[in-house]
């Protein structure tokens, strides 16, 4: 295995010249210098696996050069990982393909919905599902979470992947490489809205009560001035809820963002998000096509 020699770059961390270079790493050593070499920490996941090699997974990642060589001198074939967040500066929205099922139908549906388009890079995993990378949004925090009905995972923080070119059997017994499958070149990337993509693949989650919510049938006005007392922790889904209420009650998406999104500003929350979170109630449906032809339309969708 080749040595570690990082040559560290000051310009920004994850741009489409890294993507390549990591999708035409000749080994491990090749691409974890290439990390190194962007200041995003990594560390070492056992061989032909995800579990972390060192005592405290995800949070021993590391950028120092002497830290990083004398983990792969000591587990030379070790897969490469990274912390997922601020650390490293991604988010990723994992898409499984697993004998239970395949999370290419809620991605396409997700993608129609305008809530995953601003990818910046996309990994074809061992099982045949996509890592989607995401630029970090630098204004909030985005914990890590999975919706399992839709085999659909978000990587933030709290989280980690394993990166190309390593390579895994999954626990359905099929194994395989990472590889880099596209670059972001048509589209500018931008930060995946985390809490409106969950609202839309698990609406019933996101209805589940909002705390002190008005009764059915409530004014739109008084709609409005619940949404704008609503406090951190709950804004993103009092306001999915409540657009849901104004939609049910017939009201269309442009009377509603009229109404909620100076409310949801009142909350603190971004116009450009609680917007998305409106779309994303009004776009939110069923999915009922079946998964093979669902994923071959997120395959052209995305050009895969």
């Amino acid at each position: 295995m080749s040595a570690i020699h990082p040559v560290i770059q000051s310009e920004p961390r994850w741009v489409p010249e890294l993507f390549r270079a990591l999708g035409d790493a000749r080994d491990h050593a090749a691409a974890v210098s290439l990390l190194l070499s962007r200041r995003i920490p990594v560390f070492p996941c056992v061989p032909g696996g995800k579990r972390p090699l060192t005592p405290h997974g995800f949070k021993d990642a590391s950028t120092n050069v002497a830290d990083v060589a004398a983990w792969w001198t000591r587990w030379p074939d070790a897969n490469i990982a990274i912390p997922t967040g601020a650390r490293s500066g991604v988010d990723v929205v994992d898409v499984d393909v697993h004998t239970a099922g395949s999370g290419f139908a809620a991605f396409e549906h997700a993608r129609q919905a305008d809530l995953i388009t601003g990818w910046s890079w996309l990994v074809r995993t061992p099982s045949g599902g996509v890592h989607a990378y995401f630029p970090v949004d630098a204004r909030r925090e985005q914990r890590s979470w999975q919706v399992a009905a839709k085999h659909i995972d978000f990587r933030g923080e709290g989280g980690y992947i394993v990166v190309p070119p390593s390579a895994v059997a999954d626990s359905d017994g099929v194994g395989g490489v990472y590889k880099s499958i596209a670059v972001a070149e048509n589209h500018e990337p931008k930060p995946v809205d985390a809490d409106a993509l969950r609202s839309f693949l698990a609406p019933s989650k996101t209805l589940a009560r909002p705390q002190g919510r008005p009764p059915v049938g409530t004014s739109p006005e008084r709609l409005a001035r619940w949404v704008a007392s609503l406090t951190e922790g709950g804004r993103n889904a009092g306001l999915y809820w409540a657009a849901n209420r104004m939609r049910d009650e017939g009201h269309d998406a442009d009377a509603t963002a009229t109404l909620l999104v100076p409310a949801a500003g009142e909350a603190g929350l971004d116009g450009r998000e609680s917007l998305r979170t409106i779309q994303s109630a009004y776009r939110a449906a069923p999915i009922t096509p079946s998964a093979p032809a669902r994923q071959l339309q997120a395959a052209e969708g995305l050009g895969l």
